[in-house]
């Protein structure tokens, strides 16, 4: 039988440090955690393990090598690392939108497709308004993969309680992480690649606010 994952409790204001050095070692060793953000709660995974991606996607259904996951960033300055072509014009709405609910789909940088053995030449990028996950980021020192946790009951897409989201998901990840009920809308996703911005799909941002 599987180990149950561990149950964690943790407040936005001021995270437990003991708590963050707990999880920020689960994710160096290769483990998948539930954690809050200003959205949804998401499944998440260091981008410096493959093994770990792998089985986030066999959590999510989705074969290893084709998933196509967001990042997940503690600031903005962080995000040139692993995206390039970020023009003057994408980054001043960047610099509006983050911290925030959306999710900016920029070209890839090569260190990218390097760490997640995949040809992708996109990458999906978030600074979440959000303390918790943006202070394990921080810590853990590296970009961690997001996305969401979808339920299979089309009248609740997302779960929003912690207790019934360890309850599906304890036999499966590595931890879960209570961080009081979260939203059940997901973040404003805008493609930047093109020569116009896109917007794929209308979340919780008003992008409105930013442009």
């Amino acid at each position: 039988m599987s180990q149950k994952a561990v149950f964690i409790k943790l407040y936005a204001q001021n995270p437990e440090q003991k708590k963050i050095d707990l999880l920020v070692k689960i994710l160096q060793n290769g483990g998948v955690i539930i954690y809050p953000t200003d959205t949804v709660y998401a499944l998440g995974c260091s981008i410096m393990n493959r093994n770990a991606i792998d089985k986030l996607a066999r959590i999510k259904g989705i074969k290893p090598g084709k998933e196509r996951f967001s990042l997940l960033f503690e600031s903005l300055s962080q995000v040139s690392e692993y995206a390039k072509n970020i023009h003057t014009p994408i980054f001043k709405i960047m610099k509006r939108a983050f911290p925030g609910p959306f999710t900016f789909i920029l070209e890839a940088s090569s260190k990218l497709p390097k760490l997640l053995a995949t040809p992708k030449k996109t990458v999906g990028v978030r600074v979440p308004n959000h303390n918790i996950p943006r202070t394990i980021v921080e810590q853990l020192g590296h970009p961690i993969i997001t996305t969401s946790i979808r339920d299979e009951d089309d009248v609740i897409e997302y779960s929003t309680d912690p207790d019934l989201i360890y309850e599906k998901f304890a036999l499966v990840v590595d931890a879960v992480v209570d961080g009081g009920y979260g939203n059940n809308h997901p973040s404003t996703v805008i493609d930047c690649t093109g020569d116009e911005l896109e917007i794929i799909r209308q979340g919780l941002g008003d992008v409105d606010s930013i442009l």
